[in-house]
């Protein structure tokens, strides 16, 4: 998606389409104000006349524009200003770019800029204008055999009353690129089906992004044998019933000015299929288990935008890749297994496995003495019955670190929920054979397996996003969401912010 930026009279914009926000009643922005003299009351009229009802998220197209450089104009409403905001601006864009993209145009202008959102600058709007366009031109159909017509969306132009905020809404509309088609990488990735999406698949993606960055990645593929001979049982006893070989995938950027500056460690459960082993999960619905990876996904999509951003700052991406299969070699329940740590694990449930490959890679994520280690994985069931699918799960072992997290999924808009580690959760993991057992039973199951992983995090700041209920939609929308790359990007351009000041660079 191509954009510019222009201050301008959009009466006066010369494009295919113009998208103008609507509050409902009376009050028109800046912008359409300009834009209703210039046609003569045009909008007023139909808002008046009720032919258009600017409640959030209705749309209307109008295909004449008389006296406006625009060839139409497609109305959206806010609904109430003095409720419109974030979620309100977000839903707006939403409706806005999927009305657009359906329409025989090329190139569009948009006004959001000049809608008022508490403690949301020109930057903001900008990014999230953007990447709504990104996530909205967005299609998966690479296996039908008759592909609906792509969108002939390409460029879209922000129109800004301010010339003040031209540099910022420009700035915003690159990140909102970059995070959005990041964002698509990882709906591609999660949408593949387990049979061409598997941990070598995963591996080679990423060789092909460390091939084509120039030399701003640096990329490393641990096999089963270099696993073997790590000592990373656990991780390679997920993928013991499957004919699919595990990987661990390590990638790393480094951007920042002082090659020994610590990085910051993103790490996903990459399972790219989960029968849930010898506990074989119910058949229903088990086609989503190639969602299981999303965790992975997430973490690729955050590459692809850290790559086009190149902020300087050091980090370090890892994605425990294994398929979860039964058959005469899986691992059993009742089966005990080393970990990388040396702590050993009592398997009392085979379908608690994420956790298992995670263990390994956090503990293979010490050599690099990170800043922050942040792991991300469709974990828990748990996590959707306390939360829904609207926030992702979040806990750690650092309070400083959730706060950051939970500060860059505000930002994002892609947020998060702080659930407590307590310790009096640790005895549920008890085991009378083993240092501890891989499940906890029913009771805080979200909370509990955090609990497993922070066993494997005591010698670094740690957090644990559980994205179960976030990574896809099921049903008639079924499809990964991308989440959560806009907060992890968000959460590493924050790290580079606080570097910048802390060298007095800001």
């Amino acid at each position: 998606m191509e954009f510019s930026v222009q201050t301008a009279n959009p009466a006066k914009a010369e494009t295919a389409c113009l998208v103008l926000p609507v509050y409902k009643g009376s009050d028109l922005l800046p912008a359409v104000a300009k834009l209703d003299d210039a046609s003569e009351r045009l909008i007023g009229q139909l808002l008046e006349r009720g032919d258009f009802d600017a409640a959030l998220g209705n749309v209307q197209l109008v295909p004449f524009a008389p006296g406006l450089g625009a060839e139409r104009i497609l109305l959206v409403g806010l609904g109430e200003r003095d409720k419109c905001q974030e979620a309100a601006f977000i839903k707006a864009l939403d409706t806005a770019m999927a009305a657009l993209i359906k329409l025989p145009v090329d190139e569009a202008s948009v006004t959001f800029t000049d809608v008022l959102i508490d403690d949301r600058d020109a930057v903001w709007k900008a990014r999230k204008t953007l990447e709504a366009a990104e996530r909205a031109i967005y299609r998966f159909d690479q296996f039908k055999s008759s592909p609906a017509k792509a969108p002939s969306l390409a460029k879209l132009t922000l129109i800004v009353s301010d010339a003040n905020d031209a540099p910022l809404a420009k700035q915003g509309a690159a990140l909102g690129i970059a995070i959005g088609q990041g964002i698509n990488v990882t709906r591609t990735l999660g949408n593949l089906p387990g049979n061409v999406c598997t941990p070598r698949y995963l591996a080679e993606q990423a060789q092909a992004l460390g091939r084509d960055s120039q030399g701003a990645l640096v990329v490393d593929i641990l096999d089963e044998e270099a696993l073997e001979a790590l000592g990373a049982h656990s991780l390679l006893s997920v993928g013991r019933g499957s004919a699919e070989p595990s990987r661990l995938i390590v990638m790393k950027y480094q951007g920042a000015d002082d090659p020994d500056e610590a990085p910051h460690v993103l790490i996903g459960k990459g399972i790219t299929f989960d029968t849930g082993g010898i506990s074989l999960k119910p058949g229903e619905g088990m086609d989503e288990m190639k969602f299981d990876m999303g965790g992975a996904a997430s973490v690729f999509g955050t590459v692809n935008a850290i790559l086009a951003i190149k902020p300087k700052l050091n980090a370090v991406f890892i994605v425990a890749a294994a398929e979860n299969m039964p058959d005469g070699a899986a691992t059993k329940p009742g089966d005990i297994i080393k970990t990388l740590k040396g702590l050993t694990v009592e398997v009392l449930n085979t379908d608690a496995e994420g956790r298992l490959v995670l263990c390994d890679a956090l503990t293979y994520a010490e050599r690099f003495t990170p800043a922050s280690v942040v792991d991300i994985a469709t974990l828990t069931g748990a996590a959707i019955i306390a939360l829904g699918h609207h926030a992702t799960g979040l806990l750690s072992n650092d309070d400083d670190l959730a706060l950051d997290l939970l500060e860059a999924g505000e930002t994002a808009w892609d947020r998060a929920w702080h659930l407590p580690l307590w310790d009096e959760y640790q005895e549920q993991l008890d085991s009378n054979f083993a240092d501890l057992a891989n499940i906890g039973g029913r009771p805080a199951g979200t909370i509990t397996a955090a609990c497993f992983l922070s066993r494997f995090a005591d010698h670094f700041p740690w957090a644990h996003l559980d994205i179960a209920g976030t990574a896809w939609h099921s049903g008639k929308q079924k499809g990964a969401t991308g989440r959560p790359v806009g907060l992890l990007t968000q959460y590493l351009l924050d790290r580079e912010a606080d570097a910048q000041v802390e060298n007095g660079e800001a």
